[in-house]
This record gives structure tokens, C-alpha cells and sequence, in this order.
């Protein structure tokens, strides 16, 4: 006989058939209901009652349900708390998402999305494990690194849009996936995809799927990224390199929560949470126009900066060490120890790719290197980043502004071949150059 406590849920609603309709429901669900018609019934129960959950709706006769929300938020910030809203009230919703509500349900309820929505809100972890768990994966003390860790243990527990913001090289997808693998879809896919390495022709096809015939080549249905990441989290990487006629089809996906397969004829419900990162400034895109606006708005609920390595220079030392125990541990060889003219050298340069740049010089240094330690000449750091103090390096020292300006062009163009795994096409959109131009310069730069 199964003797452990059913989980309480609040609701709170001033229309009796609204409530008695969430009390039966939940009740087949095997849990316990506690209801409250206005603001002040509920926070009464809050100061008596232990809940696992609270499902509120907008509009109270005593105040609303973003008052809830933030009273909830100072008191018991990881009770989860879902916002019902009237149909159509997007704004709302997302202010309520924004005002820390785990998710929304719109009227009429729809009982499957009411009883999805409740079991993903209660398989969010207990409080208190969450930041050991971030703690081991994202490394570093400085204050910038422990803000961010507060943030991703907040918004690993609601299911709001995040547009993550950041350098090439900070970490954006690390931070995607601890969102991921802290919360509710834990158990479900993770799956990343980078907009930028995709060709524009196969977009539609790669996101939504395709059919059997509807297009050459096309010899058997295929699904897409929407369905792979159904019941989990679809991270897009570099969001801002879709092309506009792209856009206007992943808006729509995203607010009808369904996609139709390229050669299909029904859409197919997809419950996914949308990730989205991007080393460009999206809020320039929008004034440029090269990204849409209301685009912008779905997928910027909440902005999450990751902050760059030259923030956060206390945690070279810490990031270097961790990276050595690595590079050890993957070769079989001896740990390698970095010298002190070494670890100063790397504090004082500022790491234009961040710390996917610390691992790439740290590689090849580890490889380099004499009697298993690193002295400074063996990180080889591109003087043009080195500062002193914090400050650039002094360019007046440059003999041949050419020579400089190849070596930071062909330094540029390497990185983005890396961060776009060799695809030239990508790389060159990255870069805001023609395929002929990049194609030019790789042949001129001896990289052909």
C-alpha cells in the first residue's frame, strides 16, 4: 500500500466552474487540491500550506495574478506557478513569464495541456541540489560567473523562452544545456542546431521534416529538429543567421505549437521548450531589419548574458588548471604544469574567443611544451591581444600594418571556420562576406 503524501496543489480562481473543473481534474491525477477564490484567500493558505504547485488565474477581484506570482517569488521562490490568462493575451502571458511563472495555460483550458503542464511542473528538482550540480560544470568564482549560476538555477525552473547573449566562445551552449539538464525536461532530447551552417534551401525541411516524393531526393519521410526535440529543448545556435523567409515559418511554429512537414498535409503538435543564442547584438538585427521583430519579442522573454573571459580574469587560473587535467587525462601523459610568466601571460591577454580560445592554446601548448611544463612562449598568444593591465597593446610597435592586418584577417577567418566546423558557406555568412569573397581570401591567405 502506497502511503507517501499525494502533492498539494493551489488554485486560485474566482469562477466556481473554473475551479471545480481543475479539482476533478487533478484529483484523477492523485493529487491534493486546496482552492481560493481571490489574492487574500490565497496567501492565507501560502502561511498554512506546504505546495508542490499554483495555478492562478489573471484577473483576481481583490488584485491579479502577477501580484501572486511576485508575492510567491519573495516567500517561496521554487514553488512553480503556472498563470491562466484569456485567450489571445500573449502579453500577459509573457509578463507573467517574465515575472518568474513556471509556464501558462490560456482559456479554455485545455485538459491534456493542463495535465502536461502539472506533471512537468512537478518533476522540477527539490530546491537545494541545483547549484552543486551547475557548480561542477561551469567553472569559476569571480561574480560575474556566480550571478550567472543564479540565474540559470532560476531559469532552469520555468519554461520561458531564453535568448542567451554572448561572445563567440563564452560558453552559450554549456549554459543552454545546464538550463536544459536542471529542469523539468531533463529526462527528455536536448537538441542543438546551428542556424548558421544550415543552407538556406534545406531550412524548412531540416526544422519541420519532410515527406516521402515532395521534393527530389526526398526517398523517405524524415523528421525534423521541432519533432527530434518533442517533450525537450530545441537550443538554436546562432538564431540571427536565419534568413527572413525562415523566420516568419519558426514564428508561426512557435506560437501555434505545431508543425507541418514540408509535402504534408496535417500539422503535428510539438511541446518544446525554444533556447536560442547569438554572438551578434539581435536588437541591432532588428533595427537593421535583418531580423523580425516579432520574432525578436517571442524569443527574448528573458535575456541571459554570459559574460566574456576578459570579465572574468580571476577564473583563468582555475579554467587553465581544469583544462591541463584534461588534456592529461585524454592523452595518458603526465599532467603538465603551467609556469607562473605563463599564467600572467594568459591573465593579460584578452581572449577575443573566449574560452573556447583558452582550450585551443592551452592544446597546443600541452603538445609544445618541454619537460611536461608550459612556459610562456610555448601559449604562443597573438601580441595584437595581449594587454597590460587590462589596456591594448601598444599598435604603434607594428612594422607592417599589411603583415598585422593578414595575420588578424587570417585569425578571424580561422575562427570561424572552427565555430562553423569547416563550412566555408557558414563561415563566410558569419563574416558578412560572398562565398566568391571568401573563397578569394582563403586562396590568398594560403588556407585554400
Amino acid at each position: 500500500m502506497n502511503t507517501s503524501p499525494r502533492q498539494k496543489i493551489l488554485i486560485v480562481d474566482d469562477e466556481p466552474d473554473i475551479r471545480e473543473l481543475l479539482e476533478i481534474t487533478l484529483g484523477r491525477m492523485k493529487l491534493e487540491t486546496f482552492s481560493a477564490r481571490n489574492l487574500g484567500e490565497a496567501q492565507a493558505l501560502l502561511q498554512r500550506e506546504h505546495f508542490d504547485l499554483c495555478l492562478t488565474d489573471m484577473r483576481l477581484p481583490d488584485g491579479t495574478g502577477l501580484e501572486l506570482v511576485q508575492h510567491i517569488q519573495q516567500r517561496a521562490p521554487h514553488l512553480p506557478v503556472a498563470m491562466i490568462t484569456a485567450y489571445g493575451s500573449l502579453e500577459t502571458a509573457i509578463n507573467a513569464l517574465k515575472a518568474g511563472a513556471f509556464d501558462f495555460l490560456t482559456k479554455p483550458v485545455e485538459l491534456p495541456r493542463l495535465r502536461e503542464l502539472v506533471s512537468s511542473a512537478l518533476r522540477l528538482p527539490t530546491a537545494g541540489g541545483l547549484s552543486t550540480a551547475i557548480e561542477r560544470r561551469l567553472l569559476g568564482d569571480s561574480p560575474p560567473m556566480a550571478n550567472l549560476r543564479r540565474q540559470i538555477d532560476k531559469l532552469a525552473r520555468s519554461q520561458a523562452p531564453v535568448y542567451i547573449s554572448g561572445e563567440s566562445g563564452s560558453g552559450k551552449e554549456l549554459v543552454a544545456r545546464l538550463i536544459h539538464e536542471q529542469g523539468p525536461r531533463a529526462s527528455q532530447p536536448f537538441v542543438p542546431v546551428n542556424c548558421g551552417a544550415i543552407p538556406s534551401e534545406l531550412m524548412e525541411s531540416e526544422f519541420f521534416g519532410h515527406r516521402k516524393g515532395s521534393f527530389t531526393g526526398a526517398v523517405e519521410d524524415k523528421p525534423g529538429l521541432f519533432q527530434a526535440a518533442h517533450s525537450g529543448t530545441l537550443f538554436l545556435d546562432e538564431v540571427a543567421d536565419l534568413p527572413l523567409s525562415m523566420q516568419v515559418k519558426l514564428l508561426r511554429a512557435i506560437q501555434e505549437k505545431a508543425v507541418r512537414s514540408v509535402g504534408g498535409q496535417q500539422e503535428t503538435v510539438v511541446d518544446v521548450r525554444i533556447l536560442c543564442a547569438t554572438h551578434k547584438d539581435l536588437e541591432a538585427e532588428v533595427s537593421a531589419e535583418r531580423f523580425r521583430q516579432d520574432l525578436y519579442y517571442r524569443l527574448n522573454v528573458i535575456e541571459l548574458r554570459v559574460p566574456s573571459l576578459r570579465e572574468r580574469r580571476d577564473d583563468i587560473e582555475a579554467l587553465a588548471m581544469h583544462v591541463l587535467k584534461r588534456l592529461a587525462k585524454d592523452t595518458g601523459q603526465p599532467e603538465a604544469r603551467l609556469h607562473r610568466q605563463a599564467l600572467e601571460a594568459l591573465k593579460n591577454y584578452r581572449f577575443p574567443g573566449n574560452v573556447r580560445e583558452l582550450e585551443n592554446v592551452l592544446e597546443r601548448a600541452h603538445t609544445l611544451c618541454e619537460n611536461r611544463t608550459i612556459e610562456a612562449q610555448d601559449l604562443r598568444l597573438s601580441e595584437g591581444n595581449c594587454t597590460a593591465d587590462g589596456a591594448m597593446a601598444d599598435l604603434t610597435q607594428i612594422d607592417n600594418l599589411e603583415d598585422y592586418l593578414e595575420s588578424v584577417e587570417r585569425k578571424l577567418i580561422l575562427q570561424a571556420l572552427e565555430e562553423t566546423r569547416w563550412n566555408r558557406t557558414a563561415a563566410a555568412q558569419r563574416l558578412s562576406l560572398s562565398f566568391r569573397s571568401m573563397r578569394y581570401r582563403l586562396k590568398k591567405l594560403g588556407l585554400d
